[in-house]
């Protein structure tokens, strides 16, 4: 049988993006001898792609060929991308499928799960198997089991965590649907983006677990990590924590729409087209990193998606639709002050974003930690500040 490393083998310098978590507790001193002897480089394919943080681009880097700059990049606190568009090899392509998460933030999560040696844990989210070595190391092999949805990221997983010296089970699944031979679980921890809480996790974690995972609105470009406390009842609880961007479900991905099947190519604009005017500007919106106001127009807008385009003269054409009806609006941002709207079909998108974003500003502006969720067999609500201000539907 694997075991955990002996911890007298363990250096005991953590990395330096671990130091902050560590000083200010968040973090407890148990967790120090592990960062520092499995470090995420031991976790890593030979080709990556970090993202450089002056460019904001994902840069290839093979270690094969460029030794120490991919040892410089693996030990560096920025997300990599590991594999490109569902396929086993190549890249970069076009959608990022899986990925080494940023160690800093990787910290954070941790420190919001608060494992204990001896926990029973649940990882879904495999994917290197760093994390999922992370956790085995702390509370021992036996005591955790790593979902991973891609049959060869769960193998290469497995492989990796062997030669760690690390025994955790990892099966391929979708981690939406846990894993209830080993439940009850004392904590689980998700590692992409979930659209809502899947009711297996609730069902198979213990009464006082914790529940702790990315999740954002359709709308939105990033989502937030929430904490939930699982209760006797069944329901699960909790507050936001901060914002974050994370690769999403696999099965949960929407998908794309064409705008010739809501607007279709010719004079004018179809019949019912309505035309307003709206004060709102991108970086109200979309254009603002981690903004808390998109976020929340994406809470209270459900079931729809944006696009934007810049025209030669940078008129930007901002662009939603939505995926249970065909209903669509367009707004066109020039040196006006004034953006010309255009809506059509069933919903008024624009108006839902408008209302949305005026609530907003009328709650004074929350930031994404002000809000919770709550989930059970009733179903799932966002709740702003607590659980008894559930937020209100947009006309």
């Amino acid at each position: 049988m694997t075991t955990a490393p002996d911890s007298a083998a363990l250096a005991t310098a953590p990395p330096k993006w671990a130091d902050h978590a560590l000083r200010s507790g968040r973090l407890d001193a148990g967790w120090a001898p592990i960062l520092a002897s499995l470090p995420r480089s031991r976790f890593l394919p030979d080709l990556i792609w970090p993202k450089d943080p002056e460019t904001g681009q994902n840069i290839p880097v093979d270690k094969a060929t460029a030794p120490a700059a991919w040892r410089r990049w693996a030990d560096a606190d920025v997300p990599i991308v590991t594999q490109w568009d569902d396929q086993p090899a190549g890249g970069p392509g076009v959608a990022a499928t899986s990925s080494a998460s940023q160690p800093a933030l990787v910290v954070d999560m941790l420190a919001e799960l608060d494992v204990r040696p001896g926990h029973r844990v649940l990882d879904a989210g495999t994917g290197t198997g760093w994390t999922t070595g992370l956790l085995g190391a702390r509370t021992g092999s036996a005591n955790v089991v790593g979902i991973e949805y891609d049959s060869a990221v769960a193998d290469a997983a497995r492989a990796r965590l062997r030669a760690a010296g690390l025994g955790p089970l990892v099966v391929t699944g979708d981690g939406a649907v846990g894993w209830p031979d080993g439940a009850p679980y004392d904590r689980v921890q998700c590692t992409y983006a979930v659209r809502r809480i899947p009711p297996a996790w609730v069902e198979q974690t213990r009464p006082g677990g914790l529940i702790v995972a990315p999740w954002e609105p359709g709308l939105a470009d990033h989502g937030a990590v929430v904490r939930l406390t699982v209760g006797e009842d069944g329901t699960a609880s909790g507050p936001f924590i901060r914002s974050v961007q994370f690769m999403g479900s696999r099965p949960e991905r929407l998908t794309r729409v064409e705008r010739e099947d809501y607007v279709p190519s010719g004079d004018g604009w179809p019949d019912g087209t309505v035309q307003t005017i709206s004060t709102l500007r991108p970086v109200d919106l979309w254009d603002t990193p981690y903004n808390a106001a998109w976020w929340t127009v994406g809470l209270l807008v459900p079931d729809a998606m944006h696009a934007t385009s810049v025209r030669d003269d940078g008129t930007v054409l901002g662009w939603l639709f939505s995926v249970r009806c065909r209903s669509w609006s367009i707004a066109y941002f020039d040196d006006d002050p004034e953006a010309e709207v255009y809506q059509g079909g069933p919903r008024r998108l624009w108006d839902e974003v408008e209302a949305a974003h005026r609530w907003w500003i009328e709650q004074d502006r929350p930031g994404h930690e002000d809000f919770g969720l709550t989930t059970g067999a009733n179903g799932e609500h966002v709740w702003l500040r607590n659980p008894g201000h559930p937020l209100p539907e947009m006309p």
